[in-house]
């Protein structure tokens, strides 16, 4: 993969990127300076409060209706907010999904004072979405991970960037989130889900576009030819 130009690009885009990829069949992961680096993670979490609600209702603590799935399924498809704040609230919020998210691979994340304890101001690195792709991946039931691999490649088109700059011939799956910085009115633009076949390559890019006029259509161009970089046949 072409991590030194994908790399030289980022250093061309405004603000900065925290990149984690993994190789799943070679068993290797690569790592940008800012992997580590706390970033809102917008939209990104509804990944892991789909997985905490099928494990649930494995575990018969809850019962999902019709409604609660097709809820489910907005979020991955479109990435309804509205369908998160129902299940947010409706299954426990903060004190249900917060407390468990760590153990899908979300060990960084951290609500602040500042912001409501929601599923949409949680601070997280790319290294947390890494872990939460390959928790997906590597530790659920093979029906739920299935279900959710299918989804994510199936995304509506408007949900078809960041990782889906694989290119369409690489079956890539995504789950993005987007949202302007209340605190300081820059954009961010976040994507994690994998590429190739059998799901070889996980993907998470997190972007801090620090640009507050178009700073969405900034950010969603920077982690879209980013990932076309990495996986472009030379």
């Amino acid at each position: 993969m072409n991590f030194g130009e994908a790399e030289a690009y980022a250093l061309t885009r405004p603000g900065f990127v925290g990149v984690v990829v993994r190789d799943r069949e070679a068993g290797t992961v690569w790592r940008n300076p800012n992997a580590g680096t706390l970033i809102w993670a917008c939209s990104t979490p509804k990944l892991a409060m789909v997985v905490d609600l099928l494990l649930r209702q494995d575990a018969g603590t809850v019962r999902l209706t019709a409604e609660d799935r097709g809820l489910i399924y907005a979020m991955l498809h479109t990435s309804d907010d509205a369908a998160a704040t129902t299940l947010w609230g409706r299954y426990g919020g903060e004190a249900e999904f917060g407390r468990r998210f760590p153990g899908y691979g979300l060990a960084d994340m951290r609500f602040t004072d500042r912001h409501p304890h929601t599923w949409g101001w949680i601070l997280a690195t790319a290294n947390d979405l890494d872990r939460l792709m390959n928790y997906v991946l590597d530790e659920l039931p093979a029906g739920h991970r299935d279900y959710i691999v299918g989804e994510m490649r199936s995304v509506h088109a408007n949900q078809q960037w960041g990782v889906w700059g694989a290119g369409p011939a690489a079956r890539p799956g995504t789950k993005g989130g987007w949202s302007d910085d209340n605190d300081d009115g820059s954009w961010l633009m976040n994507s994690v889900g994998f590429v190739g076949p059998a799901e070889r390559y996980t993907v998470a890019i997190m972007n801090n576009t620090q640009v507050v006029a178009g700073g969405y259509e900034t950010g969603l161009e920077t982690i879209t030819r980013y990932t076309e970089i990495l996986f472009r046949v030379r």
